[in-house]
């Protein structure tokens, strides 16, 4: 890739002659806690699998050649306590190495297999070698603990990890339980705590769901900054200045950013954005649907239900049928990665360039993206990170990376207002949790965060027994509230499983009051709670008081 002359792999963030503006790129790693040894192979525990495979360990490998090759980065990243929390779980860990393994050993039959297709065997060979290097960097450089490996950029200063609610619940349809948003928001900041060491110095409202007042809570807990959909800023009680290329401080003085809608579109358009090009690896077509059954028997579930493995052999191509679908070519998509990078800089670039005369400070242009875009369903979203951030450091100087906080710490001074209640979902509020349906599951959710309340306020000194129950209840509410269930039945894919687990946390925690306020906690009975839904070890109930 060509370049210009290289510069300083620390450029301080600052304003200065060629300086037009600012780049705050965020990513949200986040997926629901889905952990059962109860079961050998778990098909929902693949949701996990496939991210650190296509999404987390190539993020981390990009972020280490840009360390490599001192290029300068800024990067935000969200992860889940409920994503932390699986990553650092054994069992899991165990688990995904040995699927790591079984992919591994599929990689290498495909190598053998399309020796005699030419238009396969090169992608059967990239996906051979990804995945020792995948195993290389999970096993042997991380020992499974991958965290390890973000938590040293953070410690560089180039990475801001952030936090979010404890379990990702859609904090709006939560706000007749004000003890329960609080208990959601101080148990994340507690666990970030507990995992990375630090306070976090921002938060991820799941779902960009912010309500007036959800703020105080924020505030409470000593963090600074939150994220909001475009229209959140744009229809706050008072008009915005600068829009949404500034933050607002709310009147508690957290700070609101809005996300930028032409750098969104962008990439998340299925009409516009760059992950639809022709070139790219297509999502929906993969070998565990489309080899011989007997051939791809032991890659699948072991109950013999076809899934997808990862190993996807065709490209976009276009609005043609799955079947008609064409040979996927890595170099020629690892060139429309370079492209599009180089596209989206320019267009920043001239986006700052705009806005920097209508502005008494250099405009923020906020991009937020769920993770797993990037490596997962955009197969070639790293590659374009790469570029974009090398691109952004060695070839021009108009547009910086940064990060929230050190963008507040260049710009302290900011318009106070109250931004409006809103979310990033479809249609910009709530009706992607609250609709026919998934409606069913709030008034157990209300009359549980109730139940939860009460006891946190009347058991002020409980015994050893009733403490470990009431921090199971706790655990069994949390999970229950998370919002990728009400999610899932409104998008209809694994319904059933969403409608399961939302009941049986329901129950667990229902189970949980009898026998506490009866004071008749059956030990063995919470054992097997305590073994099975085992997030937040360090819980403490009395975040409901």
């Amino acid at each position: 890739m060509p370049t210009k002359t290289k510069k300083s792999p620390n450029r301080p963030l600052r304003e200065d002659t060629t300086r037009k503006g600012f780049f705050a790129p965020v990513l949200h790693a986040h997926l629901p806690f889905v952990r059962h040894p109860e079961y050998e192979d778990c098909m929902e525990e693949d949701w996990l699998f496939e991210a650190i495979t296509e999404t987390y360990v190539p993020l981390l490998q990009v972020m280490e050649g840009w360390e490599r090759d001192g290029c300068d980065f800024r990067l935000t990243m969200v992860f889940t306590p409920t994503l932390c929390s699986m990553l650092e779980d054994e069992l899991l860990q165990e688990r995904y190495l040995q699927h790591l393994i079984a992919l591994t050993e599929l990689t290498e039959k495909e190598v053998e297999r399309t020796r005699s297709s030419p238009d396969f065997h090169d992608v059967a060979l990239m996906y051979y070698s990804r995945m020792k290097e995948c195993r290389k960097i999970y096993e042997g450089k991380y020992g499974g603990r991958i965290l390890d490996g973000f938590r040293h950029f953070q410690q560089l200063g180039k990475l801001e990890i952030i936090t979010c609610a404890a379990t990702h619940a859609f904090l709006p349809l939560m706000k007749e339980s004000p003890a329960a948003v609080r208990a959601q928001i101080r148990i994340g900041r507690d666990h970030y705590e507990q995992t990375f060491g630090r306070a976090p110095k921002g938060i991820w409202l799941p779902e960009c769901g912010f309500y007036p007042g959800v703020d105080q809570f924020i505030k409470e807990v000593g963090i600074r900054y939150f994220f909001l959909d475009s229209h959140g800023i744009l229809f706050a009680d008072k008009r915005p200045q600068y829009g949404v290329f500034a933050p607002l401080y709310t009147p508690t003085g957290v700070a609101a950013f809005g996300r930028d809608i032409e750098s969104s579109r962008s990439v998340w358009s299925a009409q516009d954005g760059y992950p639809g090009d022709f070139r790219y690896r297509e999502f929906y077509r993969d070998i565990g649907f489309d080899l011989d059954y007997e051939y791809i028997r032991p890659y699948i579930h072991e109950s013999g239900t076809r899934k997808s493995t990862g190993l996807k052999y065709h490209k976009i191509t276009g609005k043609v049928d799955l079947h008609e679908k064409q040979a996927y070519n890595p170099r020629d998509a690892r060139e429309a990665a370079a492209t599009h990078a180089g596209n989206f800089l320019f267009n920043r670039q001239q986006q700052a360039l705009h806005l920097s005369t209508l502005m008494d400070r250099l405009p923020l242009i906020v991009s937020p993206y769920d993770a797993e875009l990037f490596g997962h369903w955009w197969y070639e979203g790293p590659q374009f990170l790469d570029y974009l951030f090398r691109k952004m450091h060695f070839d021009q100087d108009e547009i910086a990376p940064i990060t929230p906080s050190e963008y507040l710490d260049l710009y302290p001074g900011n318009q106070v207002a109250m931004p409006c209640e809103s979310s990033w979902g479809n249609r910009g509020y709530a009706e992607v949790w609250l609709d026919g349906s998934n409606d069913w599951v709030y008034r157990h959710l209300h009359k549980a965060a109730e139940r939860m309340s009460k006891l946190a306020e009347k058991h002020r000194k409980p015994t050893d027994l009733q403490r470990r129950a009431l921090n199971q209840a706790a655990r069994e509410l949390l999970l229950a509230q998370a919002s990728d269930w009400a999610f899932i039945m409104k998008t209809n894919t694994v319904v059933n499983y969403a409608i399961k687990r939302t009941r049986d946390h329901l129950l667990r925690f229902n189970d949980l009051y009898e026998m506490i306020i009866n004071d008749k906690i059956d030990e063995s009975r919470l054992s097997v709670l305590e073994q099975k839904d085992n997030i937040f070890p360090r819980v403490d109930y009395r975040a409901y008081a």
